[in-house]
């Protein structure tokens, strides 16, 4: 996966709570094989959003605490942020146009 759009706890109020553009947030992990099948997804859409909004991916297994407080049971998920709290979410695979729009909406 592409480190560059790994987000933890340390890094995760500045990359996401206080961004000025929606922002997608992929929870997932590495033995989870519907997040492995969305990720290519989630990494092109990363760049074809890049300046309208952001994209993050949360592993859980090492960010348990962040999943948990915002109660994630089952990933994938994707939650959608703006203006710092929670606007959207969506649990589980979906193909890359599905998880698209729920960028859309909220731009």
């Amino acid at each position: 996966m592409a480190s560059n759009l790994a987000v933890t706890s340390s890094s995760f109020e500045e990359s996401v709570l206080k961004s000025d553009v929606p922002v997608l947030v992929d929870f997932w992990a590495e033995w989870c094989g519907p997040c492995k099948a969305i990720g290519p997804s989630i990494e092109q859409l990363a760049g074809e959003y890049a300046g309208k909004a952001k994209v993050f991916k949360l592993d859980v297994d090492t960010e348990g605490e962040i999943a948990q407080q915002y109660g994630v049971m089952s990933i994938p998920a994707l939650l959608v942020f703006k203006g710092g709290k929670e606007i959207d979410r969506m649990v589980g695979a979906a193909p890359k146009a599905t998880i698209a729009a729920l960028i859309d909406r909220a731009l």
